[in-house]
């Protein structure tokens, strides 16, 4: 669920971008007070996504605009389905459609990719995840639209958990050092965070294990053959999970090396909007 404060706070930058200091397109076109409905026409098979933050839109905008939802997020809906009526105020409607839509789009398209994945491993026990590859002011939507699509979330940010990565152990000095250090540092700070590590290759498998201290290893754009040898080795002591070089063509086969996780990062930074409308309904 997303924080109510920091959706408000998310919209009203959007809107004040947007708007500037006035429609003034709509403004010139339509007199003041001009009451009318307009309705979202999904153009597209999907996974819809974002309804729930439209609504959100609609209140911050114009708490006196009144909608009905026929559908769902998370639903999986077919090309030409009316996702909802929105009707008040047309200059509060039209100052909110282009958000609307941008929010929508771009959710739905992320949510129908991970909904994807997550059919692609079912049966198996993985659990796709999201990444940090998001659009910059926009990761409480993007990582949102994940669990929409049947995805788990990794971390939020760089605040949330331990995550040591290639530079951090190469900056470190090493595995042992790194991982050393941040036990020194959760202690000292008081800090309950669970502690990811990347593993570059089966070696850096053998030292983590040997060094322990983590809850789970990353194995970086590791082979299948490779995977499975980690998971192996591993034995259950850790979590798993695979990242890097993830395709719908291969992502059952690593599923089926016995990982936990398997990060998809372009769930979130390679993405195809769904296609849709926000049109004048008239009667």
């Amino acid at each position: 669920m997303i924080q109510d404060s920091l959706l408000t706070d998310f919209i009203i930058r959007c809107l004040n971008e947007d708007i500037g200091e006035g429609d003034f397109t709509s403004m010139a076109c339509i007199p003041k007070g001009t009451e009318g409905k307009a309705r979202l026409l999904i153009k597209e098979n999907c996974v819809i996504a974002g309804l729930e933050i439209a609504r959100k839109v609609f209140s911050v905008a114009d708490p006196s605009l009144e909608t009905e939802f026929y559908i769902h997020d998370g639903d999986e809906v077919t090309s030409g389905t009316i996702g909802f009526i929105v009707w008040g105020n047309l200059h509060s409607i039209l100052k909110t459609e282009r958000l609307v839509l941008n929010i929508l789009q771009r959710m739905s398209g992320i949510a129908t990719s991970t909904r994807t994945c997550v059919k692609l491993v079912e049966g198996t026990k993985a659990k796709i995840t999201d990444t940090r590859k998001t659009t910059p002011g926009m990761r409480i939507l993007e990582k949102n639209a994940v669990m929409i699509g049947g995805g788990v979330n990794h971390r939020m940010g760089l605040y949330d958990m331990i995550m040591i990565k290639d530079n951090h152990i190469d900056f470190s000095g090493g595995i042992e050092k790194a991982i050393k250090r941040t036990k020194e540092f959760l202690q000292a700070k008081g800090l309950n965070l669970k502690v990811e590590i990347e593993a570059r290759s089966l070696t850096d498998v053998e030292i983590i294990i040997r060094t322990g201290g983590v809850d789970r290893i990353m194995l970086d754009n590791f082979s299948i053959e490779d995977t499975i040898k980690a998971v192996k080795l591993i034995a259950g002591r850790y979590e798993i999970e695979s990242s890097g070089g993830i395709t719908p063509e291969n992502i059952r086969s690593y599923a089926e090396c016995g990982v936990d996780f398997i990060s998809v990062g372009a769930l979130t930074h390679h993405i195809k909007s769904i296609d849709m409308s926000l049109k004048a309904l008239r009667e």
